[in-house]
């Protein structure tokens, strides 16, 4: 897999974490199940065992802003 595979999940991350800021739940919500989406079909062509560590750090962080996202209203619904 080439070097920056990760990038656009980098990218939607931060922009989880601007939306979060902004107290913007659906928006971050929204994003968040994309983000998941794209791990999700990185995960299924992923065959080096650093893929695999790096995927797995970001499932952690997706489930640590998702947690965030639900304290902001109580009303997002878990898209993991």
């Amino acid at each position: 897999m080439e070097k920056n595979k990760f990038s656009e999940v980098k990218n939607g991350v931060q922009q989880i974490i601007d939306f979060i800021a902004e107290k913007n739940a659906r928006e971050a919500n929204n994003k968040l199940v994309e983000v998941s989406e794209q791990l999700d079909e990185l995960l299924d062509f992923a065959e080096e065992d650093e893929d695999l560590m790096e995927i797995s750090r970001y499932q952690v962080l997706l489930n640590q802003l998702h947690q965030k996202i639900i304290g902001l209203n109580g009303q997002a619904t878990s898209p993991i």
